[in-house]
C-alpha cells in the first residue's frame, strides 16, 4: 500500500507529521477528517523527499516572487472563480497570459499540480515561493468552503502591508538623497578645493594658522588615498552585503536596529504591526491560533521576533493565553499586550489585533515623518557648519596676509 507523509492538527492546535498507508491521498484525507484533524498536506513518500531535496539544493537561490504582481495575479484569479470558472480552468488563462518571468513558472506548477490532483493549498505549496501566509489562508478557504472570501481578506492584508511599505520608503527617499548630495559636496571640498588651496599657500611660503594645517593635512592625505578608501568601502560593503544575508547574523542585525536611538522603538512597532496584521488575517479566515501562530511567525521578518513568536506558540500550546505568552517575551509594547488581554477575554482576538496592526502602522508612520522632519533639518545644519569651518580655515591665511602687507 502506497505510503504518504502527513501534516494535521489536533483538536488542541498541535501540528504533527509522520508517515501514513493509504489507498489513495483522498482516502487518507477523508479518514483523518472523520476523526476531526485539519489537514495541511498529503504527499506521497518518496515525491516528497525528491521536492524536499529540490528545495534545499536550491534554496539559497530560489527567486523571490513580487508582490505587487502576485496581488494582481490574486486580483484576476478572484474575479474568474467569482464569474464561475473552475480553478483549474482558472489557472490555465492565468498561467498562459503572466509576463512576470519569475511568477509565471511558480503559477504554471501550481496549475500541473492541480491538474494532477492535488489540492489547491497543497500546489501552492510545494514550490516553496509564495508567502506561507497565502498557502494557509487557502487552506482555510477549501476547509471551510469559502475560498473567495479567504482570498478577498488575503488581497485587503496584502493592499494594506504594500501601503504601509511605499509610504515609508516615500517618505525616506529626500532624507538618502539628501545625505549623498551632503557625502559629495564633503568629498568635492575636502579632495579638490582644499588641495588646490595648499598649493597655493605652498607657493607663498605662508606661515599657516594651526586650523588651517590641520584641514590641508586632511584634504591632502584624502586626495592621496581616496581611491584606496573607496575600494575599501565597496569591499566592506560588499562583505557586509553577504555577511547580513546569512542566518547567523540576524540575531546581529536584529539586536542592533533594537537598540537603536529612536529608529530602535520604531522598528519594534513595524514588526509588531506586521506580526498582528497576519495573525489577524489568519484567525478571521478560520486558523486555529496555535497554527496560525506557526504561519504568522513565518510571515515575520526579524529573527528575534521569529524566536520569540515560538516560544509563543510553544506557551499557548501548552494552555497559556496569548497576552501572557507575549508579555513573557519582554519585545512586544506594553499597549500592545494589554489590547490583545481584552480582545482575548471578551472573544474578540481577531478584531483586536485588526485594531493593533492599524494603530501601530499609524504610529510608525507618524514617527517616520517627525523623525525625518528632525533629520533633515540636521543634516542641513551640519552642512551649514562643516562649510564655514572650511571656508574660515582656508580664507584665514589670506586674511592675514592681507593685515600684513596692509602693515
Amino acid at each position: 500500500m502506497p505510503e504518504f507523509i502527513l501534516k494535521y492538527a489536533d483538536a488542541r492546535g498541535q501540528i504533527h507529521q509522520q508517515v501514513a498507508e493509504a489507498a489513495s491521498e483522498n482516502d487518507l484525507r477523508e479518514k483523518y477528517n472523520e476523526k476531526g484533524f485539519l489537514i495541511y498536506s498529503v504527499k506521497p513518500k518518496n515525491r516528497a523527499k525528491a521536492i524536499s531535496n529540490i528545495n534545499i539544493g536550491s534554496s539559497d537561490k530560489k527567486k523571490k516572487i513580487n508582490l505587487e504582481k502576485f496581488l494582481i495575479f490574486n486580483q484576476q484569479f478572484v474575479t474568474l472563480i467569482r464569474a464561475g470558472l473552475p480553478i483549474l480552468k482558472s489557472l490555465d488563462l492565468l498561467s498562459e497570459r503572466l509576463t512576470d518571468e519569475k511568477l509565471s513558472p511558480y503559477v504554471k506548477t501550481v496549475r500541473d499540480e492541480v491538474k494532477n490532483g492535488a489540492l489547491l493549498s497543497d500546489a501552492f505549496a510545494r514550490p516553496g515561493a509564495f508567502p506561507a501566509i497565502y498557502v494557509t489562508s487557502i487552506m482555510a478557504g477549501e476547509k471551510s468552503g469559502a475560498l473567495v472570501e479567504v482570498l478577498d481578506r488575503y488581497i485587503t492584508y496584502q493592499k494594506l502591508n504594500l501601503a504601509v511599505k511605499k509610504k515609508i520608503m516615500v517618505s525616506l527617499i529626500y532624507p538618502v538623497l539628501l545625505i549623498i548630495l551632503v557625502i559629495l559636496l564633503i568629498l568635492f571640498l575636502v579632495t579638490y578645493v582644499v588641495p588646490n588651496f595648499a598649493e597655493l599657500y605652498n607657493s607663498m611660503n605662508a606661515q599657516l594658522p594651526a586650523i588651517t594645517q590641520i584641514l590641508i593635512a586632511v584634504g591632502t592625505t584624502a586626495k592621496d588615498y581616496i581611491l584606496v578608501a573607496f575600494a575599501g568601502l565597496i569591499v566592506a560593503s560588499v562583505a557586509f552585503y553577504f555577511w547580513a544575508k546569512t542566518e547567523a547574523a540576524q540575531p546581529t542585525l536584529d539586536k542592533i536596529r533594537l537598540h537603536t536611538p529612536l529608529f530602535g522603538e520604531i522598528w519594534i512597532k513595524y514588526q509588531v504591526a506586521q506580526f498582528a496584521r497576519v495573525l489577524s488575517t489568519l484567525l478571521i479566515g478560520g486558523i486555529p491560533l496555535v497554527q496560525a501562530l506557526e504561519t504568522a511567525g513565518e510571515s515575520v521578518g526579524a529573527s528575534l521576533i521569529k524566536r520569540s513568536l515560538e516560544k509563543v506558540r510553544k506557551s499557548v500550546r501548552e494552555g497559556q493565553t496569548l497576552y501572557a505568552s507575549i508579555k513573557d517575551t519582554g519585545i512586544f509594547p506594553g499597549l500592545a499586550v494589554d489590547m490583545i488581554e481584552v480582545g482575548e477575554s471578551t472573544g474578540a482576538l481577531p478584531a483586536m489585533l485588526g485594531s493593533v496592526a492599524e494603530f501601530y502602522e499609524d504610529d510608525v508612520q507618524v514617527r517616520m515623518q517627525a523623525l525625518l522632519s528632525l533629520i533633515e533639518p540636521a543634516i542641513m545644519i551640519f552642512m551649514g557648519i562643516f562649510v564655514a569651518f572650511v571656508l574660515v580655515a582656508l580664507y584665514l591665511p589670506i586674511f592675514s596676509l592681507a593685515d600684513h602687507m596692509g602693515g
